[in-house]
């Protein structure tokens, strides 16, 4: 009877590793499915995960810089339309979300609590083959966390690797990934200069009248359809900054 016991106890030690063994590797398995699935895009993370706290209060001017001179579906999306524009982005490993709009007519001081689009024939808008050009104030709510890990920490480079959402108004999510960081840029050169579908991202580098900028490169990775609710967020109806500059 003692020798039956051993035995059981035995065969119960060896067993159960390897049961919680086998969990171990589903739970893994699920977690790499869900970061897959276009229906969890745009989640933001808490401070918890080790990114950027809030920004401190800015009023940071973002001037238009000079061109240069020269899905919850989970089912991939079908081809782009010829008029979409983007509606949203989204760094959710930054705490990014915004409505997206057209940029304000020249001089006149840009928009906040939104970021816009940069309109030129050089550049475009998702799944038209050419660079899609975004920027926003470096404010809280905005891209502040793009100016706080440039200009405050100094650790652009932390931002490589991170995903970029945009949705755009045909109701699709294109997802990329950055790729390069290049802060005091004085013009938008590289932006002009490329000749194939990527994403630039913009802001600020200090108070009104700073000239340089941070320009974020991120390349792309994935087209899906989704849910028109994802795609089209409400847009505050007050985009003028309270204390914009007289234009």
């Amino acid at each position: 009877m003692r020798s039956l016991t051993r035995s059981l106890r035995a065969l119960f030690a060896r067993l159960v590793p390897a049961v919680l063994t086998a969990a171990g590797v589903v739970i893994v398995t699920a977690g790499l499915l869900a970061y897959g699935d276009p229906s969890t895009a745009g989640a933001m993370l808490s401070p918890s995960d080790g990114v950027p706290g809030p920004m401190p209060s800015l009023s940071l001017d973002l001037p238009s810089i000079a061109p240069a001179q020269s899905g919850s579906s989970g089912s991939p999306a079908p081809s782009a339309s010829g008029d979409a524009v983007v509606t949203r982005v989204a760094v959710p490993a930054l705490r990014i979300d915004l409505p997206v709009v057209a940029g304000p007519p020249d001089g006149t001081y840009p928009y906040c609590n939104v970021a816009m689009y940069y309109v030129d024939p050089s550049l475009g808008q998702p799944g038209s083959g050419k660079p899609t050009y975004l920027f926003a104030h470096a404010r809280d709510g905005m891209f502040g966390p793009i100016y706080r890990l440039t200009i405050q920490l100094g650790t652009p480079n932390k931002m490589v690797g991170m995903l970029v959402q945009v949705y755009t108004s045909d109701n699709r999510l294109y997802q990329y990934e950055i790729t390069a960081v290049y802060p005091h840029q004085l013009n938008m050169n590289r932006a002009f200069d490329g000749k194939q579908e990527e994403l630039w991202l913009q802001t600020s580098e200090g108070k009104h009248g700073t000239p340089g900028k941070t320009q974020v490169l991120a390349m792309p990775l994935s087209v899906w359809s989704v849910d028109p609710k994802l795609a089209h967020p409400a847009v505050p109806q007050q985009l003028v900054c309270p204390d914009a500059p007289p234009g």
